[in-house]
């Protein structure tokens, strides 16, 4: 393809994912009210059972507004990910041999669960993280969160559990691409913890140690199993090229 055809193939891609986002976010914005109060709930829960003066604020006219749009666009964001996760890989496989492009409906079976699986563990992991931070405000203070600060901490938060647990599956299907090998993976295994140790003290904003492993654990995990699936995939490769050089040595001895 060409850079013209392909610039074409990415606008089109982004202009679908771009609607899709768009329908999700006015899902997402008759949905705010019953997400908002769930964000919120830590704040409410400390605050009644520590005593804490803690609070969420609009500070100005325009924030409610902005805090709502925040809300709805990550909600698009969520509602429309098998779109756009199928967009991003379809965008790659145009160079990869038809058989290779079947891969692109298992990019989205598997990226999506995983995608929405680091969301569910962050959004489970949430209260922890406010807990410990509201914990620190001093005894007869008061602690006025800003509710456009409040909600940028918590959709970090979220999405960045939610990348980091479908990049496995980029690994994996990169090597049935046959653009790396098991072997590769493998040999990288203290750059992947390194990453994983950056991105859970990204992720995770309070000091605990067991904050960070919370989110290294499973990262780590899920790029094991795939070095092992790329492995799997690897012997199997190499088995089919054996059969077809000896099926190729009997054919010539034969003739």
């Amino acid at each position: 393809m060409s850079l013209s055809g392909h610039l074409k193939e990415l606008r089109n891609r982004a202009f679908w994912s771009a609607i899709f986002l768009l329908l999700g976010s006015i899902a997402g914005w008759y949905l705010f009210d019953q997400v908002f109060e769930e964000l919120q709930r830590p704040i409410v829960e400390i605050a009644e059972q520590s005593g804490t003066n803690a609070t969420i604020n609009f500070p100005t006219v325009v924030s409610a507004f902005d805090v709502r749009l925040q809300v709805s666009i990550f909600l698009g964001v969520l509602l429309s990910s098998p779109v756009w996760l199928f967009n991003i890989w379809a965008f790659i496989t145009p160079g990869l041999k038809q058989k290779e492009r079947k891969y692109t409906i298992w990019f989205v079976a598997v990226a999506v669960p995983l995608f929405l699986a680091g969301v569910a563990l962050a959004w489970s992991s949430l209260p922890t993280f406010v807990r410990v931070l509201v914990g620190f405000t001093p005894e007869g203070s008061a602690n006025v969160i800003n509710a456009s600060e409040y909600i940028l901490f918590t959709l970090r938060i979220l999405l960045v559990f939610g990348i980091a647990f479908v990049l496995p599956v980029v690994l994996v299907l990169l090597n049935f691409a046959g653009v790396i090998t098991a072997q590769n993976i493998l040999k990288s295994w203290r750059l992947a913890v390194f990453v994983s140790a950056v991105v859970g003290a990204i992720a995770t904003p309070v000091a605990e140690p067991m904050a960070m492993f919370l989110l290294m654990v499973p990262l780590l995990i899920l790029y094991f199993v795939a070095a092992g699936v790329a492995t799997l995939h690897d012997k199997a490769v190499a088995r089919k090229a054996a059969a077809i050089d000896d099926e190729l040595e009997t054919t010539q001895a034969s003739n």
